[in-house]
């Protein structure tokens, strides 16, 4: 079976390379927003996103440094059964397992958080060590949420249970049940509320260690970001986030997401360039 089986082509993110093979990081949209708990449309999430990034120059004034040189692909979007939850995530395992075979390092575009899931699990198979910094509004800590062990509002309980103890880093958690907030207590790294101030005095902790960062766009408050199903008052700046990424070049990352970006609630758009304008300056971070 090729990799390229589940996937389907989509319009490419702004100044993705032809090569494959000379790649060294690979861009897979993943459409899929079947657990959603309040407003849908995070499916569109990826087409979306990569519209928006050709409203961005391919130089980055934060980096001092442009998209035309770094290789990386677009791959398109994984092609899964609608509706399915559990066939889905198998998909969506086996495509990242499939990228990180060829030694490439994937970036992912949701659609709902639930996608970082089966990513990591195949992830966390190559790298044992694995740690993951987790950026959202919600702790995604639940058990179960209505009944269910799979859900966007569960997916860090069941990445925990693949990574070693204390090696999830939480940032600017504003919401959740008291019982996730005991649980990251135990089990995790819990930085609640604020993003920038605790992730720069976390950095000398998270240098040099095998990074899988699972970015939650409503890490940002609505005022800049309202295009997503959850979105939560309280939240960081743009500038705030976009700070916080251009540390990532000083990390060790070796996959990525970018999650819960609903163009459908911002008829502005602004959600999704800065969405795309968070990838680029990953992009360039990674070389």
């Amino acid at each position: 079976m090729s990799i390229f089986d589940h996937l389907y082509n989509q319009d490419r993110f702004l100044e993705a390379k032809d090569d494959y093979n000379s790649a060294k990081t690979i861009i897979i949209g993943v459409p899929m927003d079947f657990t959603v708990s309040f407003r849908p449309g995070t499916r569109f999430g990826p087409k979306k996103i990569r519209e928006a990034s050709y409203g961005l120059e391919n130089y980055s004034v934060y980096a001092d440094d442009s998209l035309e040189n770094k290789m990386f692909f677009d791959a398109g979007d994984v092609d899964i059964p609608f509706g399915n939850v559990e066939k889905s995530l198998e998909i969506i395992g086996d495509v990242a397992r499939d990228f990180l075979d060829d030694g490439k390092i994937p970036i992912f575009l949701g659609g709902e958080h639930l996608i970082s899931y089966p990513i990591i699990k195949k992830v966390v198979e190559k790298y044992p060590d694995l740690v993951i910094v987790h950026f959202d509004a919600h702790a995604d800590l639940r058990d179960s949420y209505l009944g269910e062990k799979l859900s966007h509002a569960t997916v860090l309980r069941r990445i925990s249970e693949h990574v070693k103890d204390k090696h999830i880093y939480h940032f600017g958690i504003r919401s959740g049940v008291k019982e996730e907030f005991l649980y990251a207590k135990q089990h995790t790294h819990m930085f609640p509320i604020e993003v920038k101030t605790p992730f720069i005095k976390t950095l000398k902790d998270l240098k040099n260690r095998p990074l899988y960062i699972t970015l939650d766009i409503d890490v940002v408050d609505p005022a800049f970001a309202p295009g997503t199903g959850t979105p939560e008052p309280g939240g960081c700046s743009s500038q705030e986030i976009l700070e916080v990424v251009s540390h990532f070049k000083e990390l060790n990352i070796v996959g990525f997401d970018l999650v819960e970006v609903s163009p459908a609630n911002d008829l502005s758009e602004r959600t999704s360039l800065l969405a795309a304008k968070i990838l680029r300056e990953l992009l360039i971070g990674l070389g």
